[in-house]
């Protein structure tokens, strides 16, 4: 068995640009950029590695937040090769081993999953079995308040060196291996990922606020509403709902 730790650098829409994604926007709110990843073999060993840009196809103009984060500009970007065959590298490189996922977050297998499915690909090949190195070493590091601990913030209370820049996917995913190696124990075990199941949001009945209703009626009339007056704006006001008496705006109303 092989541990695959990796690691995903994403941009995102940049609005001050009009890109032709409106459509892709909600579908793929974060496009992967760069992938970074180390398999580990059942003794820690570094087996091999991976290191790929992804030419942006959805958002291809670069975030501004997402160039000064992670140094990769359109230059840098456009040099990439696409996301299918990328993906498709990827897939070799993993292997047709056993392999358990290792992330920094179980944000880079939902994003990875996403992206797969937004370019109709197959993610069958992508091992189920993982283990969120972020949150066993919050554990092991005993985070104040069940408290998420940050890639970097971990590094330094293992006293684990650093040598490269944070934010590339290749540095952290090699950074996370260093956690995932020296927190490891017996108690880190691989979970299986479930993604949630995507509900569509549901809108919330209305109701009509007939006393505010009424209310208007009286304030416009300064008086009160009979009860057969309040009745009629009820009736009349649920009518117009229904748009039955609705007609073209160039007809001569007949009143």
């Amino acid at each position: 068995m092989n541990y695959i730790i990796y690691d995903l650098e994403f941009n995102q829409k940049y609005i001050d640009f009009q890109e032709d994604n409106s459509n892709n926007s909600s579908r793929l709110p974060f496009e992967i950029i760069q992938i970074g990843a180390l398999k580990l073999n059942e003794s820690f060993e570094t087996v091999s590695s991976f290191n790929a840009l992804v030419k942006p196809k959805v958002y291809p103009t670069i975030h501004p937040y997402v160039e000064k984060l992670t140094k990769i500009n359109n230059d840098i970007a456009s040099s990439g090769k696409d996301f299918v065959s990328v993906y498709n590298d990827f897939l070799k490189f993993i292997g047709n081993d056993q392999v358990v996922l290792c992330v920094w977050g179980i944000v880079d297998i939902k994003e990875l999953l996403r992206n797969i499915e937004f370019y109709n690909l197959s993610s069958s090949s992508i091992s189920k079995y993982y283990i969120d190195v972020q949150r066993n070493a919050s554990l092991y590091l005993k985070s104040p308040n069940n408290s998420k601990v940050g890639l970097k913030t971990a590094i330094e209370l293992l006293n684990l060196q650093t040598d490269n820049e944070f934010h590339d996917a290749f540095n952290d995913a090699y950074y996370t291996s260093e956690i995932f190696k020296a927190i490891y124990d017996d108690t880190v075990k691989p979970s299986i990922y479930s993604p949630t199941p995507y509900r569509k949001a549901t809108i919330p009945k209305e109701k009509v606020d007939t006393v505010s209703l009424i209310k208007q009626f009286e304030k416009m009339y300064d008086r009160e509403m009979s009860a057969e007056e309040k009745a009629i704006i009820k009736l009349a006001y649920n009518m117009g709902r229904t748009r039955q008496f609705v007609v073209p705006s160039n007809l001569k109303e007949d009143i």
